[in-house]
């Protein structure tokens, strides 16, 4: 949400030095014409990625405003607005169609016609902050709707009548989903039924990391409010506000809370976001001719080293 060169840079340099090769940008809710500057400075950004060092962000993940009061989580209430085309347009006109994916709630109006329209417009919709009931749900995913955003958090609760968002999400087959591993978001075994149903080809790590990642203790900006971090909590009036979890972290998590091996896991941070994205086989695998974007681990998940575009980054 900054609009300083200096701000993205600095985040960028550091998501390398935890293994990010690239990534999407993601924005808050907040009033629309600080997040249309915010589409506008991340569009310019995108464009000149070749010159950036670090990792390269890919195209901008819109997280507000079109999502649910009931499961806002610490988005600002009063920016919140319902979905429709005309309002995605002017979303993806100050992108400059360098958006790429929409979090939204699928049981607000006007959110399955702008979700087909996304759609259309090769935005990628991901069913997120939302109070649906399993039927509403459904909807989405018939219209289109590809993915769920940090699947658990600001969701419907899982009820055995009434499996809301969270049955559709873990049962559909036509749905990825991701996930903060971060052993605050989730409880562990949590993290293991999330694994357990979505399998290794459509479950996908995220970190959800603020600008306070990597700073310690301490009150830090989100947006337009103030957060303070304890530890591995990042709080606002009592309510988790994003994360301080980084990519290779969460990977360790999902090795030692789902029991997987360091290769069954790094499918969840490498082809599946990009197979999502429509980026595979240019960013994903280690083949011939694809971007020379390498991680180097030690076989517990720390990392050594970044190579972004062929080039080292630490």
């Amino acid at each position: 949400m900054e609009t300083d060169a200096s701000a993205l840079a600095s985040i960028q340099r550091a998501m390398a030095k935890h293994g990010v090769t690239s990534y999407l940008p993601t924005t808050v809710t907040a009033p629309q014409d600080q997040l249309l500057r915010a589409l506008e400075h991340l569009a310019k950004a995108i464009s000149r990625r070749d010159q950036q060092e670090g990792s390269r962000p890919l195209g901008i993940h819109l997280e507000g405003p079109f999502i649910s009061h009931a499961k806002g989580g610490v988005h600002p209430r009063e920016s919140l607005v319902q979905p429709s085309v005309e309002m995605f347009d002017r979303f993806w006109q100050a992108s400059g169609g360098t958006l790429r994916m929409m979090t939204i709630a699928p049981e607000l109006p006007g959110a399955i016609e702008t979700i087909a329209h996304a759609r259309r417009s090769g935005v990628h919709s991901s069913l997120g902050h939302s109070n649906a009931t399993y039927k509403e749900a459904n909807r989405g995913i018939a219209s289109g709707a590809e993915h769920a955003t940090h699947t658990f958090n600001a969701m419907r609760p899982l009820d055995h009548r009434e499996p809301g968002i969270l049955g559709a999400v873990l049962s559909d087959d036509r749905l990825t989903a991701d996930i903060i591993a971060d052993g605050v978001h989730l409880d562990p075994s949590i993290v293991k039924l999330f694994l357990a149903a979505k399998g290794a080809e459509r479950a996908i790590l995220i970190t959800d990391a603020i600008s306070a990642t990597g700073m310690g203790d301490g009150r830090y900006r989100l947006g337009a409010f103030e957060v303070e971090v304890k530890g591995d909590r990042c709080e606002y009036q009592g309510r988790l506000a994003g994360s301080v979890l980084t990519l290779d972290r969460a990977l360790r998590n999902t090795m030692n809370f789902g029991g997987w091996n360091l290769q069954q896991a790094l499918r969840l941070a490498t082809l599946n976001p990009a197979h999502l994205l429509g980026i595979s086989p240019q960013k994903g695998t280690i083949t011939p001719g694809c971007d020379a974007d390498l991680v180097v681990l030690t076989p517990g998940g720390d990392v050594v080293q970044t190579f972004i575009a062929g080039r080292p980054c630490l």
